[in-house]
């Protein structure tokens, strides 16, 4: 696909196939992650990616509310992503660089997810990104560190609806041109 087709075929899916994804295809897309720009290349961002049918109604049950296991539940890939603390807008010393300290490991991993879930959908795959999750309980299922924030959490696999792009804010509403 040329890029502003994947950008505009990109979508929120809420209902999958249970069709299952080659680990080969869901490391491609993290890869394509990976290639984000992050501060002073950092490369702050981690990927827990949970592909077993049992791990994943496990993890649906005890680290989603019910609505997001439901719009997931039937989704062959779900990806954790974490972002380790304190490294990305920070100097050397453990200093935050500017008043945003560790928003800009947000803002990277930001990036990144995005790199994801392009990639996906330019391999044929969609994907919905959940921010209402059980931090904590993830932390415990998946031991994830300390040092690392628990940001997100994305289903992928192949869309079983189509869903319409929902109405865009206009330019000139979202953009000041001096």
């Amino acid at each position: 696909m040329e890029f502003m087709e994947v950008v505009e075929a990109r979508r929120s899916v809420r209902a999958y196939k249970t069709d299952a994804v080659p680990q080969e295809t869901v490391e491609k897309v993290i890869r394509a992650a990976q290639l984000a720009p992050t501060w002073k290349n950092s490369q702050t961002g981690r990927y827990y990616v949970i592909m077993s049918e049992e791990k994943r109604a496990e993890f649906r049950e005890k680290c989603l509310p019910e609505f997001n296991a439901n719009n997931c539940k039937d989704a062959p890939v779900l990806i954790v992503c974490t972002f380790e603390a304190n490294r990305a807008g920070f100097n050397r010393e453990g200093i935050p660089d500017n008043e945003l300290g560790n928003e800009w490991g947000a803002y990277d991993l930001g990036l990144q997810t995005e790199n994801l879930v392009l990639a996906a959908k330019n391999e044929g795959l969609d994907t919905l990104i959940m921010g209402i999750r059980d931090g904590d309980a993830i932390r415990a299922f998946l031991g994830v560190p300390e040092s690392q924030h628990v940001v997100s959490v994305i289903s992928m696999g192949y869309r079983d609806i189509d869903p319409e792009m929902p109405k865009r804010k206009e330019l000139e509403k979202v953009a000041v041109f001096l």
